[in-house]
């Protein structure tokens, strides 16, 4: 199976065709190797327009709502991200290509450790990993440029709002167990302001400040 061919036909069909126009996501979805996070023995999936399970209950999201997600943050290249909800570690490589660090968060010790085997294989230095209660953020190395929650919340965690920094932005899927809504809240003057992307649908951020175990 040829997997750069698979991959640069998800990027041109899921991804341009949907209307994703930043070239520096553009070319970080060509770059990172989709099939490398997926199960072996499923990854003939790995570039399928549809989330993918990864076990412990968990999913690798869509290609497209991964890089819509990814190009509402308008990263540059000098960010500090907080990522919530590390799963198979494929968003955060992508987000170490656009960043200039990422420190990510994992509530289910299994995925965060296979995740940071496949960091350390892949030669990714500048990401920083934990596993803990992602609703409490990572309050030591705040605050955060940008603020990425790849799970659903009923709310935005007020950690995060109180790690990220003024003029920062945070994305997060809002809404219950079975809909929500991607919103992405920019931060002003101390003052939170959100828009409604699109509907979509994640598993649940399980935490003090998000969904009960």
């Amino acid at each position: 199976m040829d997997f750069a061919v698979l991959r640069k036909r998800m990027v041109q069909e899921q991804l341009v065709g949907r209307g994703i126009k930043d070239s520096r996501v553009l070319d970080a979805f060509e770059k990172v190797e989709r099939h490398l996070f997926v199960p072996a023995e499923i990854r003939g999936s790995s570039y399928g327009d549809f989330p993918v399970a990864i076990g412990e209950g968990q999913t690798i999201s869509q290609p497209y709502i991964v890089a819509l997600m990814t190009e509402c943050l308008g990263l540059a290249g000098a960010e500090k991200v907080l990522e919530i909800g590390t799963g198979s570690g494929y968003q955060t490589a992508l987000l170490a290509l656009l960043a200039r660090e990422v420190y990510s968060v994992e509530r289910i010790d299994a995925l965060a450790q296979r995740a940071g085997r496949l960091f350390d294989e892949l030669g990714y230095a500048n990401i920083k990993s934990q596993v803990s209660d992602g609703t409490l953020g990572w309050p030591e190395e705040a605050p955060f440029d940008r603020i990425m929650v790849t799970a659903a919340s009923p709310h935005v965690p007020l950690p995060l709002t109180e790690q990220l920094k003024d003029g920062g932005k945070l994305i997060l899927p809002l809404g219950d167990n079975f809909s929500q809504v991607l919103t992405l809240v920019d931060k002003d003057n101390g003052k939170l302001k959100s828009a409604q992307i699109c509907p979509c649908v994640f598993v649940p951020l399980v935490g003090k400040f998000g969904w009960k175990q």
